[in-house]
């Protein structure tokens, strides 16, 4: 699977360099999101941008990377979205989801749940 990252201090941003998620993809897709070394440590936000159809393994796929994020007490947020992929992920995940429609928002998004994270814990 070809893909860009780009790292910054709290956040992964990745971006699947894909026109299709689907059951071929989802997979590697996977495998390659969760085994990201400079994921250690940091929030993630997937950049769909590129991709313009998936599928039901390919919406799966995504929701399993999100999860996984939040099993480890980390942020995840989804831009980049087309209508489509959009409906799909709503009527699979639901309003759970952290879906922005520019890159800055989902920033914003990740950080906010960081600061509410770093607040909670200074309480206990």
């Amino acid at each position: 699977m070809k893909f860009k990252i780009d790292t910054k201090e709290k956040i992964v941003v990745f971006c699947p360099e894909e026109t299709a998620l689907d059951a071929n993809l989802s997979d590697d897709f996977l495998r390659t999101v969760t085994a990201l070394p400079e994921l250690k440590g940091r929030n993630l936000i997937l950049d769909l941008a590129l991709v313009q159809k998936t599928d039901t393994a390919g919406i799966e796929a995504i929701l399993t990377v999100y999860q996984c994020m939040y099993d480890n007490k980390f942020s995840c947020a989804i831009t980049g979205l087309n209508s489509a992929l959009t409906t799909g992920l709503r009527a699979a995940g639901g309003d759970m989801l952290n879906l922005a429609p520019t890159l800055a928002e989902a920033t914003d998004l990740v950080m906010m749940e960081e600061l509410e994270r770093e607040l909670l814990d200074g309480m206990e």
